[in-house]
């Protein structure tokens, strides 16, 4: 059934290129403490450790981006990628980490506030075997945009303004 479905996207889009476009956008407000964060219907907290000013209430931005780029993996896989290319999954898991240095974030001389040795696990259970997940993992290499922007970042226009 997914598969279908895929495949009518691809036939819709593929006529009205246009109906693919999108401009995702999230809000954050201050909030208790706290960052409320609004998607669409969607609404989630961050927040920061005790350590840093925060409440230590919700995942911190950080947690946020790496489960960013572990949740594209999980559903991009189960959802377009296994039913596209035909390979049976019966499990995913993805584990993101990386390296952060909180002294860059409270400005302390010396220490760099930005992520390094960002890792990704995937852990794809598939009784079509090893070749099937290299080719999964080949396709979702290509197209995660998650990942993508990790790999190849955009300019970020940044905008502060008083209210």
């Amino acid at each position: 059934m997914q598969a279908e479905i895929i495949d009518q996207t691809i036939a819709a889009w593929t006529a009205e290129p246009d109906q693919a476009r999108s401009t995702p956008s999230v809000t954050a407000r201050s909030e208790n403490g706290q960052a409320a964060v609004t998607a669409g219907p969607f609404t989630w907290r961050t927040d920061l450790p005790t350590s840093l000013g925060g409440t230590n209430q919700a995942p911190s931005p950080t947690a946020l981006l790496l489960s960013a780029l572990a949740g594209c993996a999980v559903v991009l896989v189960q959802d377009i990628l296994a039913p596209q290319l035909g390979i049976r999954v019966e499990a995913i898991e993805a584990t993101a980490r990386c390296h952060a240095d909180g002294r860059g974030l409270v400005g302390i001389d010396g220490a760099e506030p930005d992520f390094a040795d960002i890792t990704l696990e995937v852990v794809v259970k598939s009784p079509d075997g090893e070749s099937a997940v290299a080719e999964i993992a080949r396709a979702w290499e290509e197209r995660c945009p998650i990942y993508l922007a990790l790999q190849k970042p955009n300019d970020v226009a940044v905008h502060f303004q008083s209210a």
